[in-house]
This record gives C-alpha cells, structure tokens and sequence, in this order.
C-alpha cells in the first residue's frame, strides 16, 4: 500500500493495526506509561508506540509513528520505547498540549 493511501485515509489494515494494536512491551518513565505497539508493514515491523499519563484526572494519550522499519519485532520493540522516553524527556506533559 503506498504512503499517500494510508496518509489520506485510502485505509487499510496497517494504519487500522497501528492505532488499535496490543502493546508489545510497556515501561513506565517519569510517571508516564510508554507502551510499544510496532506493525507489520511491507514485510517489517515499523516503529511505533503511545504515551500516556493522567493529567487532572483524565488519561492523555499522545500515539506516535516513526519511519524506522526492522526486519525483527524485537528490535522494533526497543526502538518504540527509547522513541518514547526520548519524547518524555524532550516533550514531557506539553506533548499532549
């Protein structure tokens, strides 16, 4: 599927796995929650993760997808949650603003 059908919404299921996917891995990172959720595409496994915290009471959720693609889960897997905490660290609570 190429990247203008899943960036205007020519769906299909990978966009559909990337948001909906049940996370591979999660660790907790200054009071966040990152969760890894990588997806099988054209063959590999792209990068991808969510980050969510409760702010005021309400959990906040910020999804993120890279274009880092690993032939292994494992190693796309890793990379999610060090792409996560590097926007904890960066971004923090503004992440969600």
């Amino acid at each position: 599927m190429s990247f203008l059908k899943r960036l205007f919404g020519g769906g299909g299921s990978e966009a559909t796995e990337a948001g909906a996917a049940k996370p591979a891995k999660q660790v907790e990172h200054k009071g966040f929650l990152i969760s890894a959720t990588p997806y099988k595409a054209d063959g590999q496994y792209q990068t991808c993760g969510v980050v969510s915290k409760e702010v005021d009471g309400v959990m906040k959720e910020h999804r993120f997808i890279r274009a880092d693609r690993f032939a292994g889960l494992d190693d796309a897997v890793d990379i999610s949650i060090k792409k996560g905490i590097q926007l904890v660290d960066e971004q923090g609570e503004r992440m969600f603003g």
